[in-house]
């Protein structure tokens, strides 16, 4: 283990460390505030669909407790927090009236980050669509595109003032593959095609919204989050790196392409392209100019050729790689060095990549307060100083990284997986709903305060 004071210094004075959430895994309050259903409160009610039936209709209660989760934040000295803003609360409907008591939350929200020293990094879309938006196609119907640039100016012209930093979507990939295509993740499609429509929808709405946030104020530093694929080949076989060249494009190429030069892939285009249903103009309003853009990395991926004869593009089958036995109580393999090389794969590819913050990282342990009330995670406190440590290694390899979000500030609802997994450095007890720091977060707590140190120390 490295020390917390050792580590901050090995990253850039203004590098941000931060703790992240999402609106529909800890707010709760489902049905308070104006809010209407979103997909995930559809999908979470349906028999079968998610652990034990469990729901967000409560989640961490944070929609009553902001303020001493603001405390909470404020403890660990971090120098942002990044959160989202719930769709539903805020045009119920998805299209239409404005919600002002939803955006009245945030507005509470954010002024008491402001209050507190904290830097404000909501996201627009955490896979909360609104539910009335589902029933006229949601993400697969183009005018979802244009309902989410209409909810993007309601957000910035109230918020605006006070933003940090705007993220457009987190993990695309989710909502459209494991929604879609997986049928894992709300609405639970799985149409290989749906998903394909949903992914071109997604970043139109991604380039409509930067336009209409522009709008609205061009000062605000815009960017996206993706779940990018750290992809490796089964072998150094010329079938198998082809396989994780495909799987690359499918699982990224489709993002990173339009959204960053203005094109897809032609290989991705020549097997699936038809599904994308792309429309003269799309792919520039798709390539707007980005200020930053996030990565949130868990574990990678291995792959090799598919070779049966019914395969379709990618033809890929994932293998495990010689370090699978390595997991967290998720079951995800843990492989600090998967962060590093998807990043330079994608800054050798992508020549309009703005400088990067890792918006999401972290583990799943399941481990309790012991009698003592002390939640010993220490698994957890190896993979995020293991995963600092490849991240501080990258930078001083010449990757532009602006800041780390742990995953998560606090326990949540893991969607599918109820609140069987946890991955907050804060433990929350679902009975009470009292929160306490784990070991991890103790040694976050640490880090944060040493980096600020360091900074004042080499200001002096």
């Amino acid at each position: 283990m490295t020390a917390p004071a050792n580590l901050a210094k090995r990253f850039p004075a203004d590098f941000q460390f931060g703790v992240a959430t999402a609106s529909y895994q800890i707010e709760g309050a489902a049905r308070e505030g104006g809010r209407k259903p979103s997909i995930w409160d559809a999908f979470s009610h349906m028999p079968g669909r998610v652990y034990q039936g469990h729901t967000g209709d409560v989640a961490c209660d944070h929609y009553h407790r902001w303020e001493s989760d603001l405390d909470l934040i404020a403890s660990l000295n971090v120098d942002a927090y990044r959160f989202s803003i719930a769709w539903p609360r805020v045009i119920p409907d998805g299209r239409g009236a404005v919600n002002e008591e939803g955006l009245d939350f945030y507005d509470r929200l954010i002024d008491g980050l402001v209050e507190r020293g904290v830097k404000v990094f909501p996201t627009l879309y955490h896979w909360d669509l609104p539910l009335a938006l589902q029933g006229y196609g949601g993400w697969t119907d183009r005018d979802t595109a244009e309902a989410f640039a209409d909810y993007t100016t309601a957000v910035v012209s109230r918020l605006g003032d006070r933003i940090d930093a705007l993220a457009t979507f987190n993990e695309p990939w989710c909502s459209t593959y494991l929604g879609h295509w997986i049928g894992k993740h709300a609405p639970g499609e799985q149409c290989l095609e749906a998903a394909l429509a949903t992914v071109h929808v997604t970043n139109l709405a991604h380039g409509m919204s930067v336009q209409a946030a522009r709008a609205v104020r061009s000062d605000i530093p815009m960017g996206i989050v993706l779940n990018a694929v750290s992809v490796y080949p089964g072998s150094d076989s010329e079938e198998d790196m082809a396989a994780a060249e495909r799987s690359f494009q499918f699982n990224n190429g489709v993002f990173f392409g339009p959204i960053f030069d203005g094109a897809y892939d032609n290989e991705f285009m020549g097997a699936l392209g038809e599904h994308l249903h792309v429309q003269e103009g799309d792919l520039k309003t798709i390539n707007q100019p980005l200020d930053w853009w996030g990565f949130n990395y868990y574990f990678p991926a291995t792959v090799k050729h598919d070779a049966s004869k019914d395969a379709v593009f990618p033809a890929t089958i994932a293998v495990p790689s010689t370090n699978s036995n390595v997991r967290t109580d998720i079951g995800w393999e843990i492989k600090a060095e998967g962060m590093s090389h998807l990043l330079r794969q994608v800054y050798d590819r992508y020549d309009n990549l703005p400088p990067c913050y890792i918006t999401e990282n972290g583990a799943c342990y399941n481990m309790g307060a012991d009698e003592n009330g002390v939640v010993n995670d220490q698994p957890r406190l190896d993979y995020l100083d293991a995963h600092l440590t490849v991240l501080a290694d990258a930078i001083d390899g010449g990757i532009p990284m602006k800041g780390y979000f742990a995953w998560s500030l606090m326990d949540n609802y893991e969607w599918a997986e109820g609140y069987k997994m946890r991955f907050g450095i804060v433990h929350v007890d679902y009975e009470t709903q009292k929160r306490t720091t784990k070991k991890s977060g103790h040694w976050y707590k640490e880090l944060a305060a040493a980096h600020v140190s360091s900074v004042s120390e080499a200001a002096e």
